[in-house]
């Protein structure tokens, strides 16, 4: 699916930055006077690293209405909730015209007659105004053209899982989906990374070979696994495949690349990662990046055992 970058942007209200009251405002009553200064941003030297965060922080915070300017005075609290209420209306309104650009976007080449389910409509316009990043917006507004067309691809469980990831979850799950395989006439991705081979007699005097690549090695790191896993997108433990036969064949497919895996000899079984029924879901949306580093790798671990063409 192709996207043209269009993503709708609007300025929100801006938050004055707090001043300093002067003498003549000041309350004489000390203890009031050391409640307000325990209140007061201290004053800091621009230009300085300090001063940018402290721009950053006051920045985000306006974004929810949010100024360290607030007083206790009622009247002035309830200005400021109405406000801020606004602000944040505004800017979920602004986060689905968002999604919505970017799904009027979305090449779609089939189409189901079946209509959208009204139920996960509103459930995905509630979760989808809640999504701030740009990047993150993009794959909502891929789900919801994928699902208008082909009604059922995305169940609202994905969707909640989807709404708890963040833009770096989101680049370490795409990590996974650059070196994930999938068999013929099979829908569930897997990480292929190595092979076990039941152990007989002969193979004492054989010479040790790796039996399963590092995959640190090819991009996804251990703590990047551990975080798939806990995100419950990938299953926790390694999976291994029934035993082959030998001159069996299995064909799969790694990105663009296709090949062909055929046993050499019988008792051994592939051994890999397996992703979930949410990580199957959300694994339709990342496009696909090659990996020549983790197919080389793997081709060699695997020759060992398989025939690889």
């Amino acid at each position: 699916m192709k996207i043209t970058p269009d993503p709708y942007t609007s300025s929100l209200p801006k938050t004055k930055r707090p001043t300093e009251p002067s003498p003549a405002s000041r309350n004489d009553n000390p203890s009031q006077n050391a409640t307000q200064k325990s209140v007061q941003p201290q004053n800091v030297q621009q230009d300085t690293p300090v001063h940018f965060v402290r721009q950053k922080i006051l920045s985000w915070f306006s974004r929810v209405g949010i100024s360290p300017s607030m007083t206790n005075d009622p009247k002035s609290q309830r200005n400021t909730l109405e406000r801020r209420k606004q602000i944040i209306e505004l800017q979920k309104a602004a986060n689905l015209q968002a999604v919505l650009n970017i799904a009027l976007n979305v090449t779609i080449t089939e189409s189901e007659s079946d209509g959208l389910d009204p139920d996960w409509f509103f459930a995905f316009s509630n979760m989808a105004e809640e999504v701030h990043s740009p990047g993150m917006q993009e794959l909502w507004g891929k789900i919801f053209a994928v699902e208008v067309s082909k009604p059922g691809s995305f169940s609202l469980r994905s969707l909640q899982m989807l709404k708890l990831l963040t833009h770096r979850d989101a680049k370490v799950f795409a990590k996974a989906v650059s070196i994930a395989s999938r068999r013929q006439h099979d829908t569930i991705p897997r990480i292929l990374v190595g092979f076990h081979r039941r152990k007989g007699l002969l193979s004492f005097f054989k010479r040790p070979v790796p039996e399963q690549l590092n995959l640190a090695s090819v991009g996804l790191s251990y703590p990047d696994l551990l975080s798939l896993q806990d995100m419950k997108l990938l299953y926790v433990s390694e999976i291994e495949s029934g035993e082959f036969v030998e001159g069996q064949q299995t064909k799969w497919r790694c990105g663009s690349e296709q090949f062909t895996l055929e046993s050499k000899q019988s008792g051994v079984a592939l051994v890999y990662f397996k992703f979930t029924a949410v990580g199957s879901e959300l694994y339709k949306l990342v496009p696909r990046k090659q990996n020549p580093a983790y197919l080389s790798a793997l081709k060699g671990v695997l020759s060992e055992v398989f025939n690889v063409t």
